[in-house]
C-alpha cells in the first residue's frame, strides 16, 4: 500500500512526497481510510509509531474538501486536538502545518508558559485547527476567547499521560462544550480503567485500530525481571540501590503520584 492507494487529495500526497514518504505505516494505513469515512476511532499506539499523520492528513482533507473556507475572522474552529504537553503540540501543530502548506487552511497552537495574547490575536483572525493542551485552552475559554460550538473533528492525543498528568477533568470541561454531531479520534498507548471509561463516553461505535511498537533489543543492555508481590516492591527498590552494582539508576513509575510517593521511600 502507498499514500495514493489511501484516497487523499493530491495537495496532501504531494506535501508527504515532498517530505520523502511514499508508503504509510501500519497506524496510517489501518486509520486514515475509517478517519476519511468519517468513523470514530480508538487507537492504541506509542509515540514513534506515525500516528500524528494518521490523524493529521485525513483531517486536513476532510476539512479541505467539498465546503470553501471563510475567510479571515469568518473562519471557525472546525479541529480541535488535545496534547499533554506543550512540546508535543508544538510538533503536531508543525505536522498540519507541513501537510497542509498546499491548502487554504489555517491553524494556531495554544499552550502554557508563554504569553496568551498571539494565541488570542491568532483566534481572533479565525482559524480551521487548534491544537492545544488543556489548562490553557480552559483558561481561554473561561475568558471567552474559544467557541468549540463548529468543532467537526475531535482529536485527544496521548489520552493515558493526560489522566496522568492530571488533565481528566480540564479534558471534560473542554469535551462538554463541543457539539454531539462530531467525529471523534482518541489515541492512547495503554487503556487503564479511566481512560477506557473516557473512551466509552467520547466515541460512538469506533473503529479500533491496535499497533504494537517494533522494538529491537540490544544486545548491549543486560535485563532481569523481579516478580514481587506489592507491598515488598519498596524494600526492594532499597535494596537494589543500596548494592555496589548499581553507582546511578532511572526510575519509572506509572504516574506523578507514584513518582513522588517512590522520592518519599527512598529518602
Amino acid at each position: 500500500m502507498t499514500f495514493h492507494d489511501t484516497g487523499l487529495a493530491e495537495p496532501l500526497l504531494r506535501a508527504v512526497a515532498a517530505d520523502g514518504y511514499s508508503i504509510p505505516t501500519p497506524i496510517q494505513a489501518a486509520s486514515i481510510p475509517h478517519v476519511l469515512a468519517g468513523r470514530d476511532l480508538l487507537g492504541c499506539a506509542q509515540t514513534g509509531t506515525g500516528k500524528t499523520a494518521a490523524f493529521a492528513l485525513p483531517t486536513l482533507h476532510r476539512l479541505a474538501a467539498g465546503t470553501s473556507v471563510p475567510a479571515g475572522r469568518g473562519r471557525r474552529i472546525r479541529t480541535l486536538v488535545l496534547s499533554p504537553t506543550r512540546e508535543l503540540a508544538g510538533q503536531i501543530h508543525e505536522s498540519f502545518r507541513g501537510y497542509g502548506r498546499h491548502t487554504p487552511l489555517r491553524r494556531t497552537v495554544i499552550f502554557g508558559g508563554v504569553s496568551q495574547r498571539p494565541q488570542v490575536r491568532d483566534l481572533e483572525h479565525g482559524v480551521d485547527i487548534v491544537v492545544a493542551t488543556p489548562g490553557r485552552l480552559v483558561d481561554l475559554m473561561q475568558q471567552g476567547c474559544v467557541d468549540l460550538s463548529h468543532v467537526e473533528i475531535f482529536i485527544l492525543d496521548e489520552a493515558d499521560r493526560m489522566f496522568d498528568m492530571g488533565f481528566l477533568p480540564d479534558v471534560k470541561r473542554i469535551v462538554a462544550k463541543l457539539p454531539r454531531q462530531r467525529q471523534t479520534l482518541f489515541f492512547s498507548a495503554t487503556m487503564p480503567g479511566p481512560i477506557e471509561a473516557l473512551a466509552n463516553e467520547m466515541l460512538v461505535d469506533p473503529v479500533r485500530v491496535r499497533i504494537a511498537p517494533e522494538r529491537q533489543t540490544t544486545e548491549l543492555i543486560d535485563q532481569s525481571v523481579c516478580f514481587v508481590a506489592k507491598a515488598n516492591k519498596p524494600r526492594l527498590l532499597i535494596d537494589l540501590m543500596s548494592s555496589q552494582a548499581i553507582s546511578r539508576a532511572i526510575v519509572f513509575t506509572r504516574t506523578k503520584h507514584g513518582a513522588d510517593r517512590v522520592v518519599r521511600q527512598l529518602s
